[in-house]
């Protein structure tokens, strides 16, 4: 019988070869025509994500503004309704009418009681996103004829002595521009 024995040869061992230097700069330079392409797309997203939140902004204010008026006998909020039509918008007033309970003369406090059983409208003064370095939360300038007045950063409102409609428009980061609905 005959006995065959199995030798187990050991293959000559091959290494892969690394990537070549050509290699490594063609994959850099395809990744640098993909970023060129995708980053721009970004920057218009955030910009549209800014005007998106201004006008949920500008439509919440218009409906609460809107809700005021129903509740306090047509009188917009930004002076005090007893005075009538011709009165001079304020700022302060404004916000403090929206932000705190009132009772049917516009007059505001911070505690609600069987008087004072309207709003708050809003919870918080808002900002406008367009405009982040440029004037603070809240400025809102009147509007004069009815028409969104020009230089004027944050949200136009159509006051108008008090016998305006009412709208809210926002501008654009220069506060030139109305930003429309």
């Amino acid at each position: 019988m005959t006995c065959f024995t199995y030798v187990r040869r050991s293959l000559p061992r091959t290494t892969r070869p690394g990537f070549t230097l050509i290699e490594i700069l063609i994959v850099v330079i395809i990744l640098g025509i993909l970023a060129a392409i995708v980053i721009p797309q970004f920057g218009s997203a955030s910009k549209e994500a800014k005007q998106a939140s201004l006008k949920t902004s500008v439509q919440t204010l218009r409906s609460q503004v809107a809700l005021f008026r129903l509740q306090h006998n047509d009188f917009l909020p930004g002076a005090n309704p007893l005075v009538g039509s011709g009165a001079t918008f304020s700022l302060a007033t404004f916000w403090s009418q929206l932000t705190t309970f009132t009772d049917l003369n516009g007059a505001t406090n911070n505690t609600k009681t069987s008087q004072y059983d309207k709003g708050p409208y809003m919870q918080a003064v808002p900002k406008n996103p367009l405009c982040p370095n440029n004037g603070t939360a809240g400025d809102v300038e009147d509007t004069v004829d009815g028409a969104p007045a020009t230089n004027v950063v944050g949200f136009v409102y159509d006051y108008q002595g008090g016998a305006g409609s009412g709208r809210i428009w926002g501008t654009d980061t220069d506060g030139k521009t109305p930003v429309q609905q």
